[in-house]
């Protein structure tokens, strides 16, 4: 059993956002992120989702981690692009 999935979904389902598979892929590919965008300041969140996941980096638990796994998630092809130089 792949956990870091079922954490992932339970932050979707945390952030009111569709967490069957298929939607996660989807909103991993439509919203990429520049390289200079902090998760937490994107545009794709409203107040109450920014919050949240200000809150989850600052606590360092549980949430904390796949909070950076959606982090990295969103900012995979700035990260790619950078070092494809």
């Amino acid at each position: 059993m792949d956990t870091r999935e079922i954490r992932m979904t339970n932050l979707f389902l945390q952030l009111g956002l569709p967490a069957d598979e298929d939607a996660i892929a989807r909103f991993f590919l439509d919203n990429q992120l520049p390289e200079e965008v902090p998760l937490a300041d994107a545009p794709i969140w409203n107040e109450g989702q920014r919050q949240f996941l200000r809150e989850a980096l600052k606590a360092d638990d549980e949430w904390s981690l796949v909070v950076d796994a959606l982090n990295e998630s969103l900012h995979e092809d700035a990260v790619k692009a950078r070092t494809a130089r």
